[in-house]
């Protein structure tokens, strides 16, 4: 039996709800490893389907943009890509674990992938695909590189599922930023021949391959990410740190307010006071 030692002695760790409601978002109530071994231990010839990896940012965006609620809804797996979420849940009173889509995706390459195995690559550039093979070795890395502007582009999109369709592999790697990357996902169920398990995680590639530099392990610890992308890239990502992600305070405040609310009318209705 899988279980945890707690204070009470020790749970089986099947009692444990599958999803985590935070912040009007599910997340699957699974740590690092576990999601790691999922993946991994996935039948790569069943029907496509895909992870998410939502952070600060998008679930800022997911209040003002209609788009993005469908496409995370059809997702296989939504781990929490974001640090700033984990404590924001932890102030809460929420368990959501930190599953990084730059660690998720160094830890398949390191440790799962086969170097001989075909691995399907849509986004990234030229440069970053060649020194992710060197790196580890792959000799059979099937890489497509889309248009800008997929997201008003359905064509683009469509050639995208295609191309995964026409190159099956076990891991399909999607890099082309939110939402297009989710768009591709669906584009690829709704074609009904892809399989594998597709990983939306935006610019990991990028960091694999040298293109861009991951924060110090210990800005990573204290939640500073950001400020080290921001000082990376500050005309590219001014805007999302500094104007749109401090949006999230006054959602987790709405969303505290909302939940006490709620659990107020049950405890009315529970007591029968209602």
């Amino acid at each position: 039996m899988s279980s945890v030692q707690t204070a009470e002695g020790f749970v089986d760790r099947r009692s444990k709800p599958r999803h985590i409601w935070f912040l009007n978002s599910a997340f699957d109530n699974i740590g690092f490893e576990t999601a790691v071994l999922r993946i991994a231990e996935r039948d790569p010839k069943k029907p496509f389907e895909f992870v998410v990896t939502p952070n600060v940012d998008h679930l800022v965006r997911l209040r003002r943009d209609g788009l993005l609620a469908p496409l995370y809804a059809q997702a296989w797996m939504t781990v929490c890509d974001s640090r700033v979420l984990e404590l924001l849940a932890s102030l809460s009173g929420e368990d959501v674990d930190v599953t990084p889509g730059s660690d998720l995706t160094e830890c398949l390459f390191s440790n799962v992938i086969v170097q001989t195995e075909p691995v399907t690559v849509i986004g990234g550039s030229k440069d970053v695909i060649e020194t992710v093979k060197a790196r580890y070795g792959l000799t059979d890395v099937r890489w497509h590189e889309p248009p800008m502007g997929l997201r008003t582009n359905p064509e683009a999109i469509a050639d995208c599922a295609q191309f995964i369709a026409a190159n099956p592999s076990r891991f399909v790697f999607l890099c082309v930023g939110s939402p297009q990357q989710e768009m591709i996902a669906e584009a690829c169920l709704d074609r009904g021949d892809c399989t594998g398990i597709g990983l939306c995680v935006g610019a990991s590639l990028d960091f694999l391959g040298g293109q861009a530099q991951r924060a110090p392990k210990w800005m990573q610890r204290a939640r500073l990410e950001w400020l080290h992308r921001l000082a990376q890239e500050p005309q590219r990502m001014w805007r999302r740190y500094l104007v749109d992600g401090p949006k999230i305070a006054f959602l987790w405040w709405e969303w505290r307010k909302a939940r006490k609310k709620l659990r107020a009318l049950e405890a009315a209705l529970a007591n029968g006071s209602f």
